[in-house]
């Protein structure tokens, strides 16, 4: 095993010269699509899950690498899911881990995900983010 389990190491030997050599063999994964809402399909870019993340986190205590770490996860659920995936799913997959993790990080991204327009849009998902909250009133 090589690469933390990512590669399998081999040594070899040429069977015409003799000589000695190292291969790696590495899954190599498919690529994976998202389809817009417009039905465009653009590859999958893990780098702007985690941007938004970024942004939804700014001055709260969320550091890059549990960030870095759900862009991971969420990449490896959807690529479970098949090799195309809709923005809609991408967004519900955050924020089921958004909400795990900083209540207040999960709302910023909310609000832009579902493109909150006013002050009651807010106090709805607060209402359902506190429902589902353990000891809330939802569970």
């Amino acid at each position: 095993m090589a690469d933390d389990g990512a590669a399998i190491r081999r040594r070899r030997e040429c069977l015409s010269c003799g000589r000695r050599f190292t291969t790696f063999e590495r899954l190599e994964e498919l690529p994976l699509s998202v389809v817009k809402r417009s039905g465009h399909r653009v590859p999958f870019d893990r780098a702007k899950i985690v941007a938004g993340m970024r942004a939804a986190a700014k001055n709260r205590p969320v550091s890059a690498e549990v960030l870095e770490s759900l862009g991971a996860e969420v990449e490896e659920v959807l690529r479970l899911e098949g090799p195309e995936v809709t923005t809609e799913r991408i967004g519900r997959a955050v924020l089921d881990r958004l909400r795990e993790v900083d209540e207040v990080v999960y709302l910023r991204f909310v609000s832009v995900y579902k493109g909150f327009e006013d002050l009651t849009d807010f106090e709805r998902e607060v209402v359902l983010l506190s429902r589902a909250r353990p000891g809330g009133s939802g569970r």
